[in-house]
């Protein structure tokens, strides 16, 4: 709502302006004046147009040029108009100074552009006549100049920025803005302003609309000489929980948006309140009954926070021009008597987890008007009333998922035209109804549904876009029809017991997003006509009973990022198709299948794969080194990247996989960006380890386990310094285990068991972690954690042997130990002693007496040394 705000005053200082104003086809304007036209080819000159959308910029009459428009009479430039509105176009470069000799000039916006954190130009601050300077989100960096303060007949100012972009030592400079009307500071870094900022912003007596957003600011909030003021938005800063009561005396207030603030009783006193946003913010303590006074009131938003206690019709009972209600993310109590009737006409009504049970509420009878549903969470127990369907018709989105709603659902269902439906995560059991409706969305999914899905879903959904019914015990065959549903992008049938073969006429649904059909029992082979779902992103088809070889048809995928045929009976070689066609593909997960022949070395070329998942087959050769040239896979991964599909309203099907790690699998979703995986275990796989697998520095997860590799684990390997999860097992590697190991901090599970590897295991680092599980099957494998003493192993506990000492075994045990507890004594010299005495007395006297046995048996086995030197010599 608020851009209506914003539109309307952007409107009136245009209308302002462009009353002066000839269209693009006028050619009445008098040309240019020299001066001008270098000044604008100069300013040009200094842009980076990579779409060359300034192209008109050209010949006498600059007024005809993309976003210019000029004085109807004189011709001279009164406006800059170059706001990236579409994404059509993204300027960089510099602003040159040039502009300064428009003398004229009054409307500047090079919003939503990207500068590439240059600063904000001084020179701005001479345009002596502006009234309107938007530079919003258009990457600007450093510090707001403080010459903008200069610009005393500026109206509109926008400098709003993206995540502390820009940043502000002081706003005194605002003070020289006397004539300004609308103040955006957005996410501007204010917090080094202190806590008299509000003194300052109180000298703009003219101010209606101050936005301050996500600032860093502190202190009281004092703002009462702005009895102007109509908008306030200063969410989302760092104020105290106190409501400020001034606010209460500004009867032009239309629309505030305040952070961690306790509402007060004497909100009512504003009368004139439309909008009140408070979303999001921490709010605490109850709903106050003087809410009820506010009957002008259009939204009332206060989702997501802290706010408690029962709301009753005293809340409600004079709002009877309220549209939009959100109350969801909140523990409030809806209680009202069952024969309330609310007066409010509301249209987006969103309850999302208060407790609205245990029935389904009955004043909601009355509200015809509701668009937009959202009584998820609700607490709401027993069936759904079918006085529901008949006032349903003019709904958009019906959402009472998470709730223990049970019962079949009511027949008018088969009749009630909403839009979008989302009974998901209920305790439904009925058979799923045939809505003979006009949706769009449509989800069911996690009740417990049974029976078929119907055979004609095609003719009383035409238009649906997103169908969910995963999660349910339905049984029978995917309908052709489906196929005839030509607006789909989302199909999630998953986790049902749907049997037969996949329609091929779901090829037919050219604008499919993401198609699961996992865990069911399907068979048959993937139709060819796949081939057609040339914007599908992310196919599920795992564990099912699926057959035959991966159609040629594929390679048109060329959108595809996740491709999930896991735990299927798919066989013959993995098809040289999957490699350059797939520039998208991340995961690519073909586990416990039958595919059989060489790992393709074309994989390599799969340039943002991140999980390779070939474990559980009957592959053979040796692993190619190609696969080190994963490119993805070769850097770390430190940003999440939630993986939404056909996102429709708010509602998306979320990419999931499941990935083995750390000797169990383990399904990840919004942190699956972060996951590098290699997983080719349960294979018959041969030849040695490849060294270039060691060039994947990014790799989180390598299995190779259940194999036939042989040869050592490279030296380089510790190149994969992000490694978390490690398993060689059941192979016949041999060879030491490389001591560099111990500098893997992220390794967490390892096992190198039933190989042939060999001497003694590295004592430091993380491989002094590990249970001597990781270690077993490997006889020539000696040391911690194993039971097996190596050879140089002193028996100083029984007073060591005349033949270790007589064949140097006593000196290399006293160089090592010495060593050894050199770098392990300044480490706990420094740091242990004061974290232990600064814990516990207890505790400190057992780490001295460690330390007292640990000196002393260095001391007996240097009064050894000088008898051994004498017999040596």
């Amino acid at each position: 709502m608020r851009r209506f705000s914003v539109f309307g005053f952007v409107l009136a200082i245009l209308c302002a302006i462009t009353c002066k104003y000839a269209s693009y086809g006028d050619t009445t304007f008098p040309d240019c004046s020299d001066n001008e036209i270098e000044a604008l080819i100069d300013f040009k000159s200094g842009l980076e147009d990579p779409e060359d959308l300034l192209s008109s910029w050209k010949g006498k009459n600059c007024c005809q040029w993309r976003g210019i428009r000029c004085e109807n009479i004189t011709g001279a430039v009164i406006a800059i108009d170059l706001q990236n509105r579409y994404g059509s176009w993204n300027l960089s470069g510099e602003l040159r100074p040039s502009l300064i000799k428009l003398e004229s000039l009054l409307y500047l916006d090079l919003s939503l552009n990207n500068f590439n954190d240059i600063p904000v130009p001084e020179f701005l601050g001479s345009l002596d006549n502006l009234q309107y300077l938007n530079l919003s989100k258009s990457g600007f960096g450093g510090v707001v100049p403080s010459s903008l303060g200069n610009l005393s007949r500026l109206q509109y100012l926008d400098v709003s920025t993206e995540i502390f972009g820009l940043s502000a030592n002081s706003l005194e400079w605002v003070t020289g803005l006397v004539s300004l009307k609308y103040l955006a500071m957005n996410s501007v870094d204010l917090s080094l302003v202190g806590t008299k900022w509000s003194g300052v912003l109180n000298k703009l007596p003219n101010l209606t609309e101050l936005h301050l957003q996500s600032c860093g600011l502190t202190g009281p909030i004092s703002l009462v000489n702005l009895t102007s003021l109509a908008v306030l938005d200063l969410s989302f800063n760092d104020f105290n929980s106190k409501f400020p009561d001034w606010l209460v005396n500004i009867s032009t207030l239309v629309h505030v948006d305040l952070s961690n603030c306790t509402i007060p009783a004497s909100l009512g006193k504003l009368q004139n309140l439309t909008i009140l946003s408070l979303a999001g913010n921490e709010l605490n303590g109850t709903l106050p009954k003087s809410f009820g006074l506010l009957s002008e009131l259009d939204t009332f938003d206060v989702s997501s926070n802290n706010l408690i206690g029962s709301i009753s019709e005293v809340h409600f009972s004079r709002l009877t021009k309220l549209k939009i209600l959100h109350l969801s993310s909140n523990s409030f109590v809806f209680n009202v008597s069952t024969n309330w009737i609310p007066p409010f006409q509301v249209r987006n009504l969103d309850m999302a987890s208060c407790h609205l049970g245990p029935f389904f509420p009955s004043w909601l009878e009355t509200q015809n008007e509701v668009m937009f549903l959202d009584f998820s969470n609700g607490s709401i127990a027993g069936s759904i009333p079918n006085w529901f369907w008949d006032i349903s018709g003019n709904m958009s989105l019906v959402n009472v998922s998470f709730n223990q709603l049970q019962g079949q659902l009511p027949n008018p269902l088969n009749v009630a035209p909403f839009a979008d439906v989302d009974f998901s995560s209920n305790l439904f059991e009925g058979i799923i109804p045939l809505p003979v409706v006009e949706i769009e969305l449509l989800d069911l999914s996690n009740n417990r549904f049974s029976g078929f899905v119907p055979e004609n879903i095609s003719e009383s959904m035409p238009n649906l876009i997103f169908l969910s019914l995963s999660g349910n015990h339905l049984t029978g065959e995917i309908p052709a029809s489906i196929g005839k549903m030509m607006l789909l992008q989302v199909i999630d049938l998953s986790s049902n017991n749907i049997t037969g073969i996949i329609p091929s006429s779901i090829g037919n649904c050219s604008f499919l997003k993401a198609l699961d059909l996992s865990y069911n029992n399907l068979s048959g082979e993937i139709p060819a006509s796949f081939g057609q779902l040339q914007q599908l992103q992310s196919l599920h088809l795992s564990n099912n009973k699926l057959t035959g070889n991966l159609p040629s048809s594929f390679q048109n995928l060329s959108s595809l990022e996740t491709l999930d045929l896991a735990d299927n009976s798919f066989s013959g070689n993995i098809p040289l198709l999957l490699g350059d066609d797939f520039p998208e593909l991340r995961v690519l997960r073909l586990r416990s299948n039958r595919f059989s022949g060489e790992i393709p070395s074309k994989l390599s070329s799969l340039s943002s794969l991140q999980v390779l998942d070939l474990a559980e087959n009957n592959l053979t050769g040796s692993i190619p080194g190609s696969l080190g040239a994963l490119k993805a896979m070769a850097r770390e991964q430190n940003l999440i990247d939630y993986l939404l599909y056909g996102k429709y309203r708010g509602l998306f099907y979320e990419e999931s996989v499941v990935v083995s790690i750390k000797g169990q699998s383990r399904e990840f979703t919004k942190t699956l960006s972060l996951v590098t995986s290699i997983d080719l275990s349960g294979n018959n796989l041969s030849g040695e380890f490849p060294e270039e697998l060691t060039r994947l520095s990014g790799l989180v997860v390598l299995n190779l386990s259940r194999n036939h590799i042989q040869g050592q684990i490279p030296e380089n390997i510790t190149s994969l310094h992000q490694l978390a999860s490690f398993d060689l097992s059941r192979n016949d590697l041999s060879g030491p285990i490389p001591s560099g190991m111990s500098s893997l901090s992220y390794l967490s599970y390892l096992n190198l068991s039933d190989n042939n590897f060999s001497g003694m295991i590295p004592q430091l680092g993380q491989m002094t972690t590990f249970p001597a599980s990781a270690y077993s099957g490997n006889p020539g494998l000696c040391g911690i954690p194993l039971p097996v003493k190596c050879p140089d192993d002193d028996n100083s506990d029984k007073g060591g042997s005349v033949d270790d000492d007589q064949n140097g075994n006593g000196d290399e045990f006293i160089d090592k130990w010495f060593y050894l507890s050199l770098g392990l004594g300044y480490a706990a010299g420094l740091l242990l002693p004061i974290l232990i005495l600064s814990i516990r007395k207890r505790w400190s006297d057992v780490y001295f007496g460690f330390v007292d046995k640990i000196v002393d048996r260095w001391s007996r086995v240097q009064k050894k040394r000088p008898t051994k030197s004498k017999k040596s010599t």
